[in-house]
Parts: C-alpha cells; sequence; structure tokens
C-alpha cells in the first residue's frame, strides 16, 4: 500500500501552448460505485492496463495499483457500463511539479480538471497554483472522478 497525497483545481482556461505538452488518452471505469468505502477502478492509459484500490477522501489516500494485461480489462470493461469517463490527460511541468491536466469528453465535455501529486505533505501544502487554475476541488465528493463517471454531468459550484 502507498499514500496518494494529491491536490485537484479546476481550471479557468487552458494554458495557450497546451499542444505543446505531452497527451495521452484515458478511459476508465469503475467496479465500484460512490458512497463504497473503497473505490476500485480499472483503467487503459493509451494501452497500458491497471486496476487502482483508493480507500479515503481529501488530500491524502491509500492507493494499490496493480497492472493487469489488455484480457483481463477487457474482461472487466462490461461490469462498469454506467460508471465510465474518457479524458485526454496533458502533462505541464511547472516549476518542481509535473501538472495533471484532464479534459474530459463525452458528457463532461467542457470539464477541465488539474491533479497535481507530491511527495509529502509539507510540498503540497506549499505549492503555488498557477493563475490558469481556478477553485481547489480538493475533497469535493462531487469532483471525484467516481462520481463523474456515475453522474455523467459538470456539477454545479456553488460558493
Amino acid at each position: 500500500m502507498s499514500l496518494e497525497i494529491e491536490r485537484k483545481f479546476l481550471i479557468k482556461s487552458a494554458p495557450s501552448n497546451l499542444d505543446a505538452h505531452p497527451a495521452r488518452r484515458l478511459r476508465q471505469g469503475y467496479l465500484t460505485v460512490p458512497g463504497d468505502s473503497i473505490e476500485i477502478r480499472i483503467r487503459d492509459d493509451a494501452g497500458t492496463y491497471n486496476q487502482t484500490l483508493k480507500r479515503g477522501g481529501g488530500k491524502v489516500r491509500e492507493e494499490i495499483e496493480v497492472a493487469i494485461d489488455r484480457v483481463q480489462f477487457d474482461a472487466l470493461w462490461p461490469q462498469t457500463l454506467a460508471r465510465r469517463i474518457e479524458k485526454v490527460r496533458y502533462g505541464i511541468p511547472v516549476d518542481n511539479v509535473l501538472i495533471e491536466l484532464d479534459v474530459y469528453e463525452g458528457c463532461l465535455q467542457g470539464l477541465m480538471v488539474a491533479e497535481v501529486e507530491f511527495s509529502d505533505e509539507s510540498s503540497s501544502d506549499m505549492f503555488q497554483p498557477p493563475d490558469w487554475f481556478d477553485v481547489e476541488v480538493t475533497g469535493w465528493i462531487e469532483f471525484k472522478n467516481s462520481n463523474l463517471a456515475v453522474n455523467q454531468r459538470i456539477p454545479d459550484i456553488v460558493c
């Protein structure tokens, strides 16, 4: 088991040089439903397959990721019907961190979310978001990928 230390932000607008950054297509489906004590998903990351278990919420979560092959992915994929998302993920280095900018497709088109992972909580606390970031949604249940996959709509933001 390892810990994932991550902050999540909505995006005002994508950087103007977005196409200059590496991108890959992701599709992921959930074997559990929101509200379960653990989250289990499978992901096709541009032809690399894995199954991930996450527990907890907020900035620090338990995470176990296991590589699976295409046959295993294809066997599990039908079980995720009505709990799937597709997005393009861009890797954008800023200062000493890698920002993963997710541009959602399908029913979630128009949603852009940045995730930033850290090696420790101190680094996370010191992170200063770039000016193209908007509201921080770390820990917001509405913006968990599992909820987005089930609800298939962009959540309203109430300030």
